[in-house]
């Protein structure tokens, strides 16, 4: 049998990391076992889903490349085939009308609750011959077994048995007609050939009633594997409190997709003291045992080192098509400057994030108005004119713009004037970036280009002897 895995997300929100994760795993398991990865919108709660929430995922999850054989299907599209099924269940006797009214059903749970019971239904319809009254409204039920007990062997976290006489009877249709997640649910996963199902532990209680229905149908019951939630820095449940929980805010905050996929796969799996994974060692390695059922804890320190950690080691060319996108946000115009690939590994060592990285490097693209005023004040004194005065000479005669001719320049100028090297670098550093900070000057100077860095030093000569004569 092909193992074929899913991601079936609600889409009444974005994409989140919890979600995420969800996603990869799926996805790492058809991978590794050679099946395949379907993806599923499950839009039945019409209030809340919007297009928006749609886009947003399919958006991450293309980001992320996390890619899919099948889909992306739509629960909406799919009524017939769910009612086509409930009408079965009705004939068969294995579901029912039920004519209790809200009021009825919500008092029912208030008392019971007071009572310190279970809030479940009682099965008042459960064996009611007909309506109460032509054309009166009803939601249909699912005839739950009584007896027994509902079991399975969860890839997570073991074997899990449940008593029937713990479960309700379900609603899976109801009164306008829409059937209900739970029942839905089962009948896509039959009908995809879904073979393994991971999702989150918050669907553990879900779990028995689904399989009662798969049981009712004749079939297939597939493995489930739920996985504990995220938590967040401080051990609570990862939330909007936390700050970036959507996959796309990752990206909008310059982390490469290949950082957080591999942070993502450690928040509950491991491979020994393995921390760092391609895509293909997560494939090849990957199995749903491994999956710890701890709840993990989220730790922005650490993806922050990996993140630096991919922008370091990755091709510059795959780094260079994430960080475009964060200097065209930014609106930097990259045409007038060095290529990105020349810059990244000058400028990786020193940021932790792609939007970092854009921001710290505006200077070698863009003219800056004024100097950064401490940076200013400590070398751009009276005693730094004659070394910018020599160092732009030099620079300016070079026939090779190299880091070791640049370097040289420096070095010599130093040299004649009887200068430590920092008394000619940081004035020269402050004349060519505006700031106090960059990376080595040769290197600096190197991509900022011979024209406009001759002609930043002339302007830094200029406000130095300005602030002389003032």
């Amino acid at each position: 049998m092909t193992v074929k895995t899913r991601f079936a997300p609600s889409p009444t929100g974005f994409l989140h990391v919890g979600g995420a994760r969800t996603a990869l795993y799926s996805w790492l398991y058809a991978r590794n076992q050679g099946g395949d990865f379907v993806l599923r919108i499950e839009d039945t709660d019409l209030e809340r889903s919007t297009q928006e929430a749609i886009d947003a995922i399919l958006e991450g999850m293309n980001w992320l490349g996390l890619n899919w054989e099948e889909g992306p299907y739509f629960q909406t599209q799919r009524f017939d085939r769910y009612n086509q099924l409930i009408d079965q269940l009705l004939q068969e006797g294995k579901a029912y009308k039920c004519y209790c009214s809200k009021e009825r059903v919500d008092a029912l749970r208030e008392q019971q609750m007071a009572n310190g019971e279970k809030a479940r239904y009682d099965g008042h319809c459960r064996d009611l011959g007909e309506a109460p009254e032509a054309d009166a409204p009803f939601v249909v039920r699912f005839r739950n077994p009584v007896e027994g007990k509902v079991a399975w062997d969860d890839h997570v976290r073991g074997r899990i048995e449940i008593d029937n006489r713990e479960l309700d009877d379900l609603i899976i249709r109801r009164t306008d007609g829409a059937p209900t997640y739970n029942f839905c649910v089962v009948i896509d996963d039959w009908d995809m050939g879904i073979t393994q199902v991971v999702r989150g532990e918050d669907h553990i209680n879900n779990t028995p009633r689904q399989i009662n229905i798969y049981e009712a149908l004749g079939a297939p019951v597939p493995e489930f594997a739920h996985v504990s939630m995220i938590l967040g820095d401080d051990g609570a449940k990862l939330s909007k409190r936390h700050g970036a929980v959507s996959v796309m805010q990752y990206r909008d905050d310059g982390f490469l997709p290949q950082a957080l996929l591999n942070y993502l796969v450690r928040l509950g799996w491991s491979h020994g003291d393995q921390e760092i994974f391609s895509m293909e060692e997560m494939i090849k390695l990957f199995s749903l045992k491994a999956i710890n059922k701890s709840a993990s804890a989220f730790n922005t320190d650490k993806l922050l080192w990996l993140n630096q950690h991919y922008m370091k080691s990755l091709p510059v060319e795959e780094v260079a098509e994430h960080l475009a996108w964060h200097f065209a946000d930014q609106k930097i115009d990259t045409a007038n400057g060095p290529a990105l690939t020349d810059l990244i590994p000058v400028m990786a060592e020193r940021c932790q994030t792609l939007k970092e990285l854009a921001q710290s490097s505006r200077y070698y693209y863009e003219e800056f108005t004024e100097f950064d005023a401490a940076a200013a004040k400590k070398h751009l004194r009276p005693v730094a004119q004659a070394p910018l005065e020599r160092i732009a000479e030099k620079l300016s005669a070079l026939s090779e713009w190299s880091a070791e001719a640049i370097h040289q320049s420096i070095k010599d100028t130093a040299e004649e004037l009887e200068l430590g090297m920092g008394k000619v670098g940081m004035p020269l550093r402050v004349a060519v970036t505006g700031a106090g900070q960059s990376p080595s000057l040769d290197l600096t100077l190197l991509l900022i280009g011979q024209t406009r860095s001759v002609e930043r030093i002339n302007k830094a000569v200029e406000f130095v002897a300005n602030r002389a004569n003032s």
